[in-house]
């Protein structure tokens, strides 16, 4: 048995990346995992991935994975989700906001106002969505009385990484979860926000191979970056700790929560923590 058997999650954006690396390691724990995302076919994006194929994988690591098409730039389709989860479910114990929309010029040096309005995108798939998800999701905890809804944020919450944009809607990430938390703290029901730093995704390789210096960046320096799948492991610690609540509301560099917890990425490497040199969380526990 899985520290997550019987548990059910929803993680959105789980086609690749850090979404997809959540996804497998709540599934290797025993969870039954919503996997959403856009990606429903090989080749319609330019990265690998699907939400059949992270399911399937989810099923393959000891788990349940569902695959579920979810525009979350749609609110009727998110909506949608939450119903059939209480509907086939009849819970909801971790939902796991991961879902951004990343431009493929996040990484070019020009300023924001050489960049497209589309940047925004960012905002309403990546705050927005997240408050979305969350709002549909809240019930479902709120009538059990215990739960954890998870934001993916990172160091660009205080420290410049990319761009205007991207900083402004993970800081917003940050402060969104801290006052969630405020409102459902009287039903047992903690939301935290977790500072990724690198994480080895598809798409960090891919540019880390072809973007010539970009190693060599405080928030790109491989050496510091992790698996997609450490961040899962610190929510399954989360989701299974008996005091969560007193770190509902708080912002948390995950790298500390391992070291807390003693875990180690996929490697058994120890991950550390970038406190020093890119900044501190903001937000303390509400408690």
């Amino acid at each position: 048995m899985g520290a997550l058997s019987g548990r059910v999650a929803v993680v959105t954006g789980a086609s690749r990346g850090i979404g997809k690396g959540i996804a497998l390691a709540l599934a290797e724990e025993g969870a039954t995992v919503y996997v959403t995302g856009r990606t429903v076919t090989d080749g319609a994006h330019p990265l690998p991935g699907t939400i059949g194929a992270t399911a399937a994988e989810c099923d393959r690591r000891g788990g349940t994975g569902i695959p579920v098409p979810v525009d979350h730039g749609n609110d009727a389709e998110v909506a949608t989700l939450f119903d059939r989860v209480g509907a086939e479910q009849g819970r909801l114990d971790i939902l796991v906001n991961n879902a951004f929309s990343l431009p493929e010029d996040l990484t070019d040096p020009e300023p924001f106002w050489e960049k497209p309005l589309s940047n925004w995108e960012m905002v309403d798939i990546g705050v927005r969505s997240n408050f979305v998800a969350a709002r549909y999701a809240a019930p479902l905890m709120v009538s059990r009385k215990s739960g954890l809804i998870v934001a993916i944020s990172g160091y660009t919450g205080v420290a410049y990484t990319y761009g205007v944009v991207f900083g402004t809607a993970k800081s917003a990430v940050d402060r969104m979860a801290r006052d969630m938390a405020v409102e459902l703290e009287p039903f047992g029901v903690a939301s935290v926000s977790l500072w990724q730093g690198l994480t080895m995704t598809e798409r960090a390789e891919r540019n880390l191979a072809a973007i010539p210096g970009l190693s060599g960046q405080a928030a790109t320096t491989p050496a510091h970056g992790c698996s997609p799948e450490y961040p899962g492991r610190i929510i399954t610690a989360l989701a299974v700790d008996p005091a969560i609540m007193q770190r509902s509301g708080g912002t948390f560099i995950t790298a500390e929560l391992g070291r807390d917890y003693g875990l180690t990425d996929i490697d058994g490497r120890e991950i550390p923590s970038l406190r020093d040199t890119r900044g501190a969380p903001i937000w303390s526990p509400i408690s």
